[in-house]
């Protein structure tokens, strides 16, 4: 049997070896930083990324924020693609900031997809600028996640795996419990056997089933979703374990499962309010007076009375479209009452549960999404009438103000006025509007092309691409009243151009 040999005795031995002699070779590492063996151990334990990409992400992660913009350049210089890029900040978003609660730091992941939006919708020379973005609102993010506890997102154990035949339903009974162990294994195995539309027909589900987290459970899967559509399902796991985790959040709740709250009962209730539409109930007459009806209601409604006011219009024939109109109207006029962040994700958790709506191949789940949208509606103005009174302003009633200037001039007046006096630009918007809705392209570049150089937060960037797009969701009736809302949370001419813009543009010019 061996003797334990103490630590003072090895170094006494090995000296008379010349071992510790030799080791004076390598005094040259001192140059290099100290790495403790905290640092290898989670290097070691990282949740796997495609190996072609783990060496830009591993980038993003240990770059420090002051020089990761130019590190970024002489990639771009390089031949670094935007396809590339948009998949790395993603994977080192869900993999190194924890999605508990779903939102605050974790926006740095839920802004991903935002930013892809306003590249796209930019003009050529701007399509850079809301990744690069994206890139350096990471690092903040990075920087408090270490604050808090420095989560990481450790590799799967690959021997919890159940078998492929058993993935998806052991992923659907996790869910159903909230058991957060056996849900990361199973998305896990779900997602190496499964596409992306078979696996996210579950995820609407689970994504709209709880008010937790004001609807960034939500925005969470609808923005995931789109990002993978663009950088490739090959790149899913780390993601969906990201979304499981985030959507099993229950805070200091008891465990949803086998309990009745508030979050959760709308869920329940719509479920069998959902079975009680007409078969043909996707098509119908496009009707106004249901549309200022149904917005009516919304203003006093409980959750279970929303829903109700729902399944009562489409019953009557009324078409889903003037149904979605009355839910974006009251997302933008809450947002006009009480301009905050509760707001804001009316208008953003809106544009989720649609792109879920339009999105599902499933027609209980559309029956869902709808219903649910008007039950959340009613729970935002709750919270947010827990606050302070909210004002009577009516979006449907708002008079429109006609601006000094005309044309181009108008529009530039608008965003001066965002500065000022948001109702006032409201008012000139919805002027310009009606006079010529060919202005509606022009103000909307002009919202973006401000984003890019005074937005300096996540909701920004979210904020403007979810209301810019659901411009277009909205019938043309009501099209101008909605765009008119969003100006409570764009951004005016008047604003400083932020600190990153200036970085940016002396990275770019650096030889």
């Amino acid at each position: 049997m061996f003797q334990p040999t103490h630590r003072r005795t090895f170094l006494g031995q090995v000296a008379h070896t010349g071992l510790l002699a030799a080791a004076g070779e390598f005094g040259f590492v001192g140059s290099l930083p100290p790495l403790s063996a905290q640092e290898v151990r989670q290097a070691r334990n990282l949740a796997r990324v495609a190996d072609d990409l783990e060496p830009l992400v591993r980038l993003i992660e240990d770059t420090p924020q002051s020089r990761l913009l130019e590190a970024l350049v002489g990639r771009l210089r390089s031949g670094l693609t935007y396809q590339q890029l948009l998949a790395a900040v993603m994977l080192a978003g869900v993999r190194g900031i924890q999605p508990r609660p779903v939102g605050f730091k974790f926006h740095a992941v839920l802004v991903v997809n935002s930013a892809h939006l306003a590249s796209l919708a930019a003009h050529d020379r701007d399509r850079w600028l809301p990744l690069i973005w994206s890139c350096d609102n990471f690092k903040r993010s990075q920087e408090r996640n270490r604050q808090e506890g420095d989560w990481r997102m450790t590799a799967i154990d690959e021997a919890r795996l159940p078998a492929a035949a058993h993935a998806a339903s052991r992923f659907r009974e996790a869910m159903d419990r909230w058991d957060t162990e056996a849900a990361d294994v199973a998305i896990a195995a779900w997602t190496r056997t499964a596409g992306a539309n078979e696996i996210y027909e579950a995820f609407w589900r689970y994504g709209a089933r709880d008010f937790r987290d004001i609807g960034h459970k939500a925005i969470f899967v609808a923005n995931s979703y789109r990002t993978l559509q663009v950088i490739g399902w090959r790149h899913a796991e780390p993601i969906l374990r990201s979304l499981a985790y985030a959507l099993l959040d229950h805070g200091r709740d008891p465990n949803p499962a086998t309990s009745d709250l508030d979050a959760d009962r709308p869920w329940r209730d719509n479920l069998r309010r959902a079975a009680r539409l007409r078969h043909d109930w996707q098509r119908g007459r496009i009707a106004s007076d249901a549309t200022v009806d149904l917005l009516a209601a919304l203003r006093t409604a409980t959750p279970g009375e929303a829903a109700e006011a729902v399944v009562a219009q489409l019953n009557a024939g009324v078409d889903p479209a003037s149904v979605w109109d009355a839910i974006f109207l009251m997302a933008g006029e809450l947002l006009m009452r009480q301009p905050g962040i509760v707001s804001l994700h009316t208008v953003t958790t809106m544009n989720a549960l649609a792109f879920a709506y339009q999105t599902t191949a499933n027609d209980e789940t559309r029956r869902m999404m709808l219903l649910q949208a008007a039950s959340f509606l009613t729970m935002f103005r709750r919270r947010m009438e827990t606050s302070n009174r909210l004002p009577p302003v009516r979006l449907d009633s708002l008079e429109p103000l006609p601006p000094t200037a005309s044309g181009a001039d108008a529009i530039d007046e608008i965003f001066a006025d965002i500065s000022r006096d948001k109702m006032t630009a409201a008012r000139k918007t919805l002027a310009v509007l009606q006079t010529n809705g060919a202005h509606a392209e022009p103000l909307l570049a002009a919202a973006r092309r401000l984003i890019f150089s005074k937005g300096n937060d996540s909701h920004d960037y979210k904020f403007s691409s979810a209301a810019l797009e659901d411009f277009y969701h909205v019938t043309p009736a009501w099209r101008t009243r909605f765009l008119a809302s969003s100006v409570f949370w764009l951004r005016g001419s008047g604003s400083p151009d932020t600190d990153l813009v200036r970085r940016i543009r002396a990275a770019l010019s650096a030889p």
